[in-house]
């Protein structure tokens, strides 16, 4: 975690569900007349209660006073402009859109295509497509030919007993049909457009569905086979190209069975991988793909051959693709994941997916009874009046004279809607206009949607006056990117850069910074005590770590091992009976290992210099300099603390 992120995990690791203490607030303090109150002390103080480890912030009195301190640092970065920094007001902007996202949805609804999300994903279902494209906007006529178009090709297939392949592959418009006879293969939820996945989904297994309307036009639907979900697979392969034209058509076979017989052998798989795999986006890693589920490969017969190895079985015979020759080895299987474990997926995939549309539905249905909209009547009219049938070919022009159109339309909430707003946006849609006529219904259709917008951006707008939690996890996050530019500015290249302030507080300081006894050391380590009493009586003899080494370990054993620095008493990779003026220990123990030290050196207690402790030396300048900087904000800024407020505040967080 970078020093950033730390920064904000310590600010703002407020709860969603924080709620107010007390349904009152008083003035706790003010700087420079600025009012601070009881109710965010107090969410600050129980929020952090358990984070802090220091004994000391926990007493209250001590708290307001860093309260108090991170208030000023506030006031003194709003005095600075830093607040006017366009990084800043980016960066904050983006923090409050991801935060809005929790806000900004139906919750019901949400947990409700999770759920089917969720369940749709046990199974797997095979299934074959007719396609007839349709535009989206088509006006209504077209979409009703197409409409019965699609029927009646249904009626050949349901009614008249016509085989639904043949039939794709003479009328389908998805031009796949030709080769797969409409047959998509096997496919789970997320993987289609949502309405075809509805369609293929409710659809009974072995028949036909009525038409499905997705983007892409009219659908009937097909289901061949429902299988439970497999899961996914993570497997390695070899791979031997289908020969090119002119070239002898079993070299590839002929190969891959030479490649299996040494496999058969007991030859390794990565290294025959590495050497002979013609797939060189694997090969060099031994032919590893990463893991996949039914329908993300490009080769039904390798997803089958991979799902049906076991750890009993873990190697595939030669099996042939339209790519070419494979043996397939199993590294793992990985089962569905449980719906908690997949929750913030299945939500990621929610929002990506058409289904979040119902989402947005659902909200818009909740704020048109929330801010209802009524337009006036005589300017609506007059705007409703300035649209014609030029609208439809994308040529439709606003009038020269804005002027009468620059009037209040309608208010949501508290905002008010300008009539030039509602025609700056209907001149903006006219590019992807809809088939609907006449043309003032054309203009309630989009007044209508324009009215949704609005009342969703208002919503948002006004999040923090509707929900306190929002307003709270908001400021404290305001005011970290504040203090994290000024702590940057201030205090923390302060410390890195003054290196005569850091000498110089080093130097009045040195004493707390101590090396007890270190020792300069050999540690010898092994499992077996029998083989250290052998270590020992080497040491003693003068044999060096290379000769001990060399005698008792081998290729196919390690019997010792050896570890050598300098070492501070206490060190927990030094043994217990180390002491100073002995130059080997005797043999100790530490669970399953025993020990011996080779003492080279004693280096006695002493101060250490200012580079062997430097971390710790320029984190506690940093402390000092704020510190210091906190007292100089204190004469800055004026402070009055409402001392009987305080008193009730602490009688209410001892309740």
């Amino acid at each position: 975690m970078n020093l950033r992120n730390l920064f904000f995990a310590l600010l703002t690791g407020l709860t969603m569900s924080a709620q107010q203490q007390n349904s009152g607030k008083e003035v706790l303090f003010t700087i420079d007349n600025n009012p601070y109150y009881t109710d965010e002390f107090i969410r600050v103080y129980n929020k952090n209660l358990d984070l802090v480890k220091d004994e000391s912030q926990k007493n209250l009195d001590q708290y307001l006073e860093l309260f108090i301190g991170y208030k000023l640092k506030v006031n003194k970065a709003f005095k600075l402009g830093l607040q006017n920094g366009t990084q800043y007001q980016n960066e904050l902007k983006s923090y409050r859109t991801q935060l809005s996202k929790n806000y900004l949805m139906d919750s019901k609804v949400t947990q409700e295509l999770l759920d089917e999300g969720y369940e749709r994903l046990k199974k797997e279902i095979n299934a074959s497509h007719i396609l007839l494209m349709v535009d989206e906007n088509a006006a209504p006529a077209d979409t009703l030919a197409a409409y019965n178009k699609i029927m009646a090709i249904r009626d050949r297939i349901v009614k008249n007993g016509e085989d639904f392949g043949t039939v794709a592959m003479a009328t389908s418009q998805d031009p796949s049909a030709k080769e797969n006879k409409g047959n998509l293969g096997y496919f789970t939820a997320f993987r289609m457009v949502y309405a075809f996945e509805n369609g293929a989904y409710n659809t009974p297994l072995g028949q036909v569905s009525m038409p499905v309307r997705s983007r892409f036009g009219y659908h009937i639907i097909k289901v061949n086979d429902i299988r439970n979900n497999r899961g996914e697979v993570a497997v390695s392969h070899i791979m031997i190209l289908k020969p090119k034209e002119g070239e002898d058509p079993t070299k590839a076979k002929t190969t891959i069975d030479e490649i299996y017989q040494k496999l058969q052998q007991g030859e390794q798989f990565e290294e025959l991988a590495k050497q002979f795999s013609e797939d060189k986006s694997s090969s060099t890693k031994g032919g590893v793909l990463n893991k996949f589920a039914s329908g993300q490969l490009s080769s039904e017969e390798f997803e089958n051959q991979s799902f049906a190895l076991t750890k009993e079985n873990p190697l595939s015979k030669p099996f042939e693709t339209a790519y070419g020759w494979h043996i397939v080895k199993l590294n793992d299987k990985f089962p569905l994941r449980t719906k908690d474990e997949m929750k913030v997926e299945l939500e990621n995939k929610i929002a990506r997916d058409d289904r979040s549309k119902k989402i947005s539905d659902a909200l818009a249905v909740k704020l048109r009874k929330k801010y209802p909209v009524k337009p006036e009547s005589k300017l609506y009219k007059e705007i409703a009046k300035s649209v014609d049938d030029s609208f439809y070919k994308g040529e439709w022009k606003m009038p020269a004279d804005l002027k009468k159109f620059d009037a209040k339309l309608f208010v949501v909430g508290s905002k008010e809607i300008k009539g030039g707003t509602f025609m700056d946006y209907l001149y903006s849609q006219q590019k992807s206009a809809v088939g609907i006529k006449p043309v003032s219904k054309l203009v309630d259709h989009y007044f209508s949607r324009f009215a949704d917008e609005q009342r969703a951006v208002f919503n948002n707008e006004n999040l923090e006056n509707e929900y306190p939690e929002f307003a709270a996890v908001m400021s404290e996050y305001r005011d970290g990117l504040l203090l994290f530019d000024l702590m940057e500015k201030e205090i923390w290249q302060k410390a890195k850069t003054d290196s005569i302030g850091l000498k110089d507080f080093y130097e009045k300081n040195k004493q707390k910074y101590l090396w007890k006894t270190r020792f300069d050391a050999e540690i010898y380590s092994s499992t077996k005590p029998d083989v250290m009493k052998k270590v020992l009586a080497l040491l003693k003899k003068g044999n060096d770590a290379k000769t001990i080494k060399e005698k008792f370990n081998s290729e196919k054993e390690l019997n010792v091992m050896m570890y050598d620095g300098i070492y501070e008493e206490g060190a927990d990779a030094l043994p217990k009976n180390i002491k100073a003026g002995e130059t080997y220990t005797d043999i100790s123990q530490k669970g399953e290992y025993y020990y011996i030290a080779k003492i080279r050196k004693v280096i006695p207690a002493g101060v250490k210099s200012l580079e062997e402790c430097k971390g710790r030396v320029t984190n506690e300048y940093q402390q000092f300099l704020e510190q210091n900087w906190i007292d100089t904000l204190k004469k800055e800024f004026q402070i009055n603390i409402n001392k009987d407020v305080f008193e009730r505040v602490k009688q209410q967080i001892k309740k």
